[in-house]
């Protein structure tokens, strides 16, 4: 009778697979065997269902009636009745009663507003007049909404139909009324998106006996006219008149197969149509299905499982009353932390972040770029200092003529010098503790599944970071102070006063390294913004910074060079971000207030990030290119007055070349120190708080026992992990006592169906003969099947040898039509 001996018990696996899965499946991505019901609205699916079981019991009506996907789950039985997952224990032997829970279970998630919902509602029906089959019954496919649907009802269906048919697992029975024009058939459409070789699209004919007189579908149910692979098959159901007056379905089922025996075009094929025919080819067909995806199947429930042993496994020891096993996570967590802590600043982390820095490589950038830099911009201009050096030695002189360089004077601008590298000494003591902190919380967040002690050990280490904080900070400012008690002139790398007058006739530009050659500094990507739209407006370009000039060029591959703008009297400033703007922009000037670029004064440079450009900033302070000084006199001294005293001039060179000599010495000094000091008594301290003192201090709290409260989102993953770990052990079980080596009925060899059109919500005129193109999808293009083979390997598994290979489907989604604004 079924056409495959030895396999009934095939669709009772699934189904016992479905109750070891059931919740599961979702997480596990795991997507059992089963066949999809598509078609449009009043196409005739729910008929095809009832006479499968030979009772009344889905929700009739006009628009849409089904709401929510039906899992029907047919069990040959000695009894009838029927069961739903959700009313566990209760067995519904009065099928009215079944339509009313279908009709208020869907109420409860959609309302009473049409809507739709894809959580499924899952009915197992068991009888003696039913092969065992599992179906999924989906809503209609519509084009207008009606009511107060929302205004994009046709593709929350058309989605909510993708997520069933695109699982290989599912096959298609693609139900279309006989009195439509089967090219323009939507439930086809849908199954040639994601089935184009036709291998698990099963077509259905309904309403046979309502086509025009003198017409029939001989040619379709012969699959001659528009063939697919597993071709068509034809049934009558009962009219509405029918149904209204409570005609028995064994009466319609009588009545079908007269029509078809009788009627002179099906007459020579009545034993291949009708609904008992097409329930028995589905039993048979799905049957095969299961057992040529059990293996694959199987397989995946393994990796499933391996995936989550190990976590299931400490799951499952895991005791959150035993305090030893408190003790024991508590010791495990607060170990953990240290060597995360540690991993993510010293850089030896095996979990590499490829998309943003983060704790040790951030601060890294805080000692070599950001600080530099900030030091670099507390340097004052030439004419600024040379104003201070002229009014330090006039006022030590007072009203008498000095014959001699005064180092007094010296010493007060050297200390005014020392005493300014407060600020971004403070400064960086700040970011690199923030830095810190931030590194901290990445770490303590992985003790999220335990509140309590999240938070303590959260305060713990910050007052402890805060701590150190302020004592990096006092370490800090005496060092500046040590700095201003003795202003060493003796130091090795200090120029003195007798080469400070060789030297004085340098001119304002200073060298912050001494480079040799031209060597290439950075390369990357920026944005000139600030080229009108008329000149083409702001584009990308690859710039390569070299120690005397900055290129850019067209692409990365640098061959067509654009322009070279040598570095020589360039400095630079910050731009503000523009209103619509998040790009991070700065610009480049001549301070002799020449043209940088073509006809444009400065040329505005724009990067994605803060990041890249403190990075840009660093680079072209390594190769020179300073940024602008603000010159203000808040005394009000007005401009620099011209020298009249020739002594005088030569005084304040000589002062100016012992600053900038002794200071190039601080500078260096403190670049030196900084770093070394804040890793001492910051980053070390804090790395050493954590793996030796932060247990102690969490013990001393004395709450030991409620630090290790798990939070009531880690005991639902707790339970759905092992829940899931049952499961799958379950479903495994299952499927270890079949035997897929019984025989199996072969796939239909392949056929034309290129005249199945791609899908598309609005349909054109001539939409039979002309290509639909949809949107999201390509044209359709008629495919030529290859030859194949059926070759059997060692498992019983068939494979088609010559069938190109493809990636499973994925679901193709749409964008919805705009919602009208009610007026």
């Amino acid at each position: 009778m079924m056409g495959n001996r030895g396999m009934e018990d095939l669709i009772p696996l699934v189904n016992r697979l479905q109750d070891s899965l059931s919740g599961v499946q979702q997480s596990c991505s795991l997507h059992l065997p089963q066949i999809a019901v598509v078609g449009g609205q009043s196409a005739g699916k729910s008929s095809v269902l009832e006479n499968f079981v030979g009772r009344d019991f889905l929700p009739r009506g006009s628009g849409i009636v089904t709401r929510r996907p039906l899992i029907l789950q047919l069990l040959s039985a000695d009894t009838e009745y029927g069961e739903f997952s959700h009313c566990k224990g209760k067995k519904f032997t009065d099928f009215d009663e079944v339509r009313i829970e279908i009709e208020a279970e869907t109420h409860r998630l959609t309302g009473s507003n049409k809507g739709i919902s894809p959580v499924p509602i899952s009915l197992r029906i068991y009888s003696p007049h039913v092969l065992n089959l599992t179906l999924v019954d989906l809503p209609g496919i519509t084009k207008v909404p009606i009511g107060d649907q929302p205004a994009d009802i046709e593709y929350q269906i058309r989605d909510m139909i993708m997520q069933f048919i695109c699982k290989e697992n599912c096959l298609i029975l693609a139900v279309t009324p006989a009195n439509t024009d089967l090219a323009n058939s939507d439930a086809l459409k849908l199954a040639k998106d994601v089935d184009p070789q036709g291998q698990r699209t099963i077509g259905v004919i309904t309403k046979l006996d309502l086509m025009d007189e003198g017409t029939d579908a001989r040619n379709i149910l012969e699959n001659r006219l528009l063939p697919l692979r597993r071709g068509y098959i034809g049934v009558v159901n009962r009219s509405q008149k029918d149904i209204d007056g409570k005609k028995d379905i064994k009466a319609a089922l009588l009545a079908e197969k007269n029509f078809f025996l009788s009627h002179p075009a099906y007459k020579h094929m009545a034993e291949s149509t009708g609904t008992l025919y097409l329930q028995r080819i589905l039993n048979q067909q799905l049957t095969n299905h299961i057992r040529d995806t059990l293996p694959a199947f199987r397989s995946h429930l393994q990796s499933q499982l391996v995936d989550l042993n190990k976590e299931a496994e400490e799951f499952r020891q895991y005791r959150p009353d035993d305090p030893a096993r408190r003790t024991k996570t508590l010791l495990r967590l607060v170990q953990r932390l240290a060597v995360d802590f540690e991993k993510l600043i010293e850089g030896s982390g095996s979990k590499v972040d490829t998309v943003n820095l983060s704790g040790g490589a951030r601060i890294n950038r805080i000692f070599h770029e950001r600080f530099p830099y900030e030091l670099v911009k507390l340097e004052s201009d030439e004419r600024k200092l040379r104003r201070e050096i002229n009014y330090a030695i006039r006022n030590i002189h007072g009203v008498r003529t000095g014959l001699f360089t005064p180092d007094m004077a010296f010493e007060a601008i050297v200390k005014k010098q020392i005493s300014m590298l407060q600020e971004p000494c403070v400064q960086f003591v700040d970011m690199v503790s923030q830095e810190l902190i931030t590194t901290v919380y990445q770490c303590i967040n992985e003790l999220s599944s335990f509140p309590k002690l999240k938070d303590e050990t959260e305060r713990i280490v910050t007052t402890e970071v805060r701590e150190q904080e302020s004592r990096c900070r006092d370490q800090v400012l005496l060092l500046i102070d040590t700095q201003l008690a003795y202003i060493n002139t003796k130091h090795e790398d200090f120029i003195g006063f007798t080469n400070a007058q060789q030297t004085c006739k340098q001119s304002n530009k200073k060298t912050v390294a001494v480079m040799a050659g031209n060597h290439v500094i950075r390369k990357g990507w920026l944005t000139i913004s600030n080229i009108g739209i008329m000149k083409g407006g702001a584009k990308e370009y690859w710039f390569i910074l070299s120690a005397e000039s900055l290129s850019w060029f067209r692409d990365d591959e640098e061959k067509e060079k654009k322009y070279m703008l040598p570095l020589d009297n360039l400095k630079l400033r910050d731009v503000e971000k523009g209103f619509m703007s998040s790009k991070c922009v700065f610009a480049i000037y001549n301070t002799e207030l020449r043209n940088v670029y073509k006809d444009y004064k400065c040329l505005e440079l724009a990067c994605c990030s803060q990041e890249e450009l403190d990075s840009w900033k660093s680079s072209l302070l390594q190769a020179g290119v300073h940024p602008e000084k603000v010159t203000v006199d808040g005394r009000g001294n007005g401009a620099p007055e011209n020298f009249s005293d020739p002594q005088l001039e030569r005084q304040v060179e000589t002062i100016r070349s012992l600053v900038d000599s002794y200071m190039s010495i601080i500078y260096k000094t403190f670049k030196d120190l900084m770093p070394k000091t804040v890793m001492h008594l910051m980053i070390n301290s804090v790395k050493e708080f954590i793996s030796s003192e932060l247990l102690a201090q969490l013990y001393a709290l004395g709450e030991c026992s409620a630090l290790m409260d798990e939070s009531p989102e880690q005991q639902r993953h707790r339970e759905e992990v092992l829940r899931q770990h049952a499961a799958l052990k379950e479903a495994l079980a299952v499927v270890g006592k079949f035997s897929t080596s019984t025989c199996t009925t072969p796939l239909p060899p392949p056929v034309d169906s290129s005249w199945i059109q791609a899908s598309s919500p609005t349909r054109r005129k001539n939409s039979v003969t002309k290509p639909v193109v949809s949107r999201g999808h390509a044209l359709s293009v008629r495919r030529v099947p290859a030859p194949h083979t059926v070759a059997t390997s060692a498992d019983g598994l068939r494979q088609l040898a010559g069938q190109p290979s493809r990636a499973p489907p994925s679901v193709p989604r749409r964008h919805p039509p705009a919602i009208p604004n009610g007026k």
